[in-house]
C-alpha cells in the first residue's frame, strides 16, 4: 500500500489522503467505533462477524493487506506442554478471543491435532502490561465460551512464564518469548510446519481486509473498482521492488532463498488479491467463524465483497 502513499499510484477519480498507522488494533477500533476513515484495512473476523449480525457500516473489497501463517504464534510454558495434544484442558491467554489469528490458531488446533476446544479456558489481556488489550467494538459469541478477563496485576506474558497460563496466542509474540527458559514456541521448526500445512490444505491465513464505509460506497459506487484497482497495482509494483537485483529491499541478507523456497512451495504470487484465488482460504475461515459460534451460517461469499470487476 505504500504506493498509494506515496502517490506513486493513485485511485482514478479519489483525491486519496492516505494515512499511515502502524499499529491495526488503534485502525479496526476508530472505524469501528466511529466510522473514522472513509477507506480503511480492517479486521477480516470482525467484519465477517458485522456482516453476519446485519450491522456492518462498511463494505469489503476483496484486497487482503496482512497474511500470516499462525503455527508459529502458538507459544508455550514447556513444563505444562510439549506437544499440541496437551493443550487439552488447558488455560490459554489471548489478547481478544474474537481476533482472526485467534480463530485460525484454534481451528489448527481443532482440525489439525484434535484439541477439543471446548476443555480450553481463555484468559483475555494484554501480552505486555496488566489490562486489557485495546478498545475494541466486537460482536458478542452466539453462545456462552469460557473466557475470563485478565484481572491480575501482572501481564499475560508474565501469567506465561510462571505457568498460570499454559499457553498463549495471537496476532504477535510476547517479550517473554526468548527472554525466559520455560518459554517457547510449540512449533519450533513452524516454517517447515506451515509449508508442508499449506501444501495439503491450500490454506495462507488471510488477516486483514479492506473496507468503504458504506454511505460512500452507496453514494459513489465506482470507488470500490477504483480503490481496487489502484491496490493491486501497488502490490505489483511492489512485488517488482521486492526482486530488484540492484539492492535488497528488505533488511534480510538472504532476501533471493527466501524468494526462492516462497516460489517452490506457491508456485506463482503467494498473495493474490479478488476473491476466486482466495476461496479455499477464505471459506475456510466462515467454517472457522461458525465453528467457534462467532456467526449464525456459513455466508456465500457474493455477502462479504462488493463487486470490483
Amino acid at each position: 500500500m505504500v504506493e498509494l502513499a506515496t502517490r506513486e499510484v493513485q485511485p482514478e477519480g479519489i483525491d486519496l489522503d492516505f494515512i499511515i498507522e502502524d499499529h491495526p488494533r488503534k485502525i479496526f477500533d476508530r472505524m469501528a467505533g466511529s466510522e473514522a476513515f472513509d477507506a480503511c484495512e480492517m479486521s477480516l473476523s470482525e467484519v465477517l462477524t458485522r456482516i453476519d449480525a446485519n450491522k456492518c457500516p462498511f463494505v469489503a473489497i476483496p484486497v487482503f493487506p496482512s497474511r500470516v501463517f499462525r503455527h508459529g504464534f502458538i507459544v508455550v510454558n514447556r513444563k505444562a506442554i510439549q506437544k499440541p495434544q496437551d493443550l487439552q484442558g488447558a488455560r490459554i491467554g489471548v489478547p481478544i478471543y474474537t481476533v482472526t489469528a485467534a480463530v485460525y490458531i484454534r481451528a489448527l488446533l481443532q482440525h489439525e491435532y484434535g484439541v477439543d476446544l471446548s476443555t480450553l479456558t481463555w484468559v483475555t489481556g494484554d501480552m505486555e502490561k496488566p489490562g486489557s488489550h485495546g478498545n475494541p467494538s466486537i460482536m458478542p459469541l452466539l453462545t456462552p465460551t469460557a473466557i475470563e478477563r485478565n484481572q491480575t496485576d501482572k501481564s499475560l506474558g508474565e501469567l506465561l512464564a510462571e505457568n498460570s497460563l499454559q499457553a498463549m496466542i495471537g496476532a504477535t509474540l510476547p517479550s517473554v518469548l526468548g527472554q525466559h527458559p520455560d518459554v517457547a514456541r510449540l512449533f519450533p521448526n513452524y516454517a517447515e510446519v506451515e509449508a508442508d500445512y499449506y501444501r495439503r490444505t491450500h490454506i495462507f491465513p488471510i488477516m486483514h481486509v479492506v473496507v468503504i464505509r458504506k454511505e460512500i460506497y452507496e453514494r459513489h459506487p465506482f470507488v470500490a473498482q477504483s480503490l481496487y484497482r489502484a491496490l493491486c497495482a501497488a502490490k505489483d509494483m511492489a512485488r517488482t521492488r521486492m526482486r530488484s537485483i540492484g539492492a535488497l529491499n528488505s533488511m534480510l541478507p538472504w532476501l533471493w532463498k527466501e524468494i526462492d523456497e516462497t516460489t517452490a512451495v506457491f508456485g506463482g504470487d503467494p498473495w493474490p488479491y479478488g476473491v476466486e484465488p482466495n476461496r479455499t482460504t477464505l471459506e475456510a475461515l466462515i467454517t472457522y467463524l461458525t465453528e467457534q459460534e462467532m456467526i449464525k451460517r456459513p455466508m456465500p461469499l457474493d455477502e462479504v465483497f462488493v463487486p470490483v470487476d
